[in-house]
Parts: C-alpha cells; structure tokens; sequence
C-alpha cells in the first residue's frame, strides 16, 4: 500500500492560498493549520527575531502567535489586509507585549514606533489585528498621501526599519521618516474623529 503523496508547499507570496487556507483554519481544519505554519513561519520568525534578538524568546512569540492566528482566524477579513500582513501584525504585537512584559532593559525602538507604544489610543495595527472600526482605518489609511500610506504599511505591517524604508523605495532616510511621523500624525487626527 502506498502513501498518498503529499499536499503541494505554499508559497508565502501566494496571498489568494494563505487567504483560503486561514479560511479553513477558521473551520477547525488542522492540515490548513500545518501548511500555514509550514508557509509562513520562516518569516515570521525573522520578524519576531528582528525585535527581540533572541532565538528563543522569537520562539515564544511565534508560538503564541500561531495560537492566535488559530483562534482568531475566523475573524480574518481579506478586504482589510493581506494574509502576510494580518500574520505579521499579529507577530509584531505579540513581540511588542513580550518586551512590555519581560524586559526591565531599555528597549531601543525608533521614535515613531515609541511614541505608539507610549499612547493610550489603540495604534493602526492593533485596530487593523482587532477588526475594530475597520472602516474607519481604511477611510483613514485613504486619506494619506500614496508615501505616506506605503511607509506606514511598509514600517509597521511588513516590520521594515527606517534604512530599510530607505533602500526599499529608494528615498532618503529623511523622507522616510517625515512621512511615517506626517502619516501617523494625519491617521491619529482622522481616527479621534472618526470615534469622538
């Protein structure tokens, strides 16, 4: 008797498969799960190891973070984000809370994203990772300038740094950062109106 052979590996950059196969982890189905896992672990763990710098506490993340990705899966939306940048928000949080919780150290973050970290308000990320006022984050996100809106992704969805920024749009790394400050200073004014 032979085996069957198994399923074909999915690629990362395949957001239509990793969208259906969130939509069959939200059924419960555990081979979904696996390929997922198979699929975008490698990444995700070089996400969480870029802001922990540590094997084993990216680890943790990754773990916990696929715990979440299983539970919250039926709350996925494909309109609102790309299967890799619901996964990796969730990653980057996941790894944000971990050093909020575990590090007494100083943490060396760039000053936009600690400046994030620091407000009371929820940030883009964690409304986009929550489903809350999904329509009011994508009338917001509109509303940036086309820089703006692709640093932002970019810096805080995909887990770029300012360098980073910088040699991907292939900009000085002073523009990258005025228009990440500009942006998140237009999407904080647009989503404190949009819930007053």
């Amino acid at each position: 008797m032979t085996t069957p052979d198994p399923l074909p590996a999915v690629a990362v950059n395949d957001p239509a498969m990793l969208a259906r196969l969130i939509s069959s982890v939200a059924l419960g189905d555990q081979q979904a799960y696996r390929r997922l896992y198979d699929a975008t672990s490698p990444k995700l763990f070089a996400i969480a190891l870029r802001i922990l710098r540590e094997e084993s506490r990216a680890e943790d993340v990754l773990q916990d973070s696929f715990v979440n990705i299983w539970n919250g899966a039926a709350g996925y939306n494909a309109s609102l984000s790309a299967p890799m940048t619901w996964m990796v928000t969730i990653v980057r949080n996941r790894a944000l809370d971990y050093i909020r919780r575990t590090d007494h150290r100083t943490v060396e973050l760039d000053d936009d994203l600690e400046a994030v970290l620091e407000s009371d308000r929820p940030t883009p990320a964690d409304l986009a990772s929550a489903g809350q006022d999904a329509a009011s984050l994508q009338h917001c996100l509109k509303r940036l300038d086309a820089g703006q809106r692709q640093a932002i992704a970019f810096a805080y969805f995909q887990g770029l740094t300012h360098s980073e920024l910088a040699a991907t749009l292939k900009i000085p790394i002073g523009t990258v950062k005025t228009w990440i400050r500009r942006g998140l200073e237009k999407m904080r004014r647009c989503l404190d109106g949009a819930t007053a």
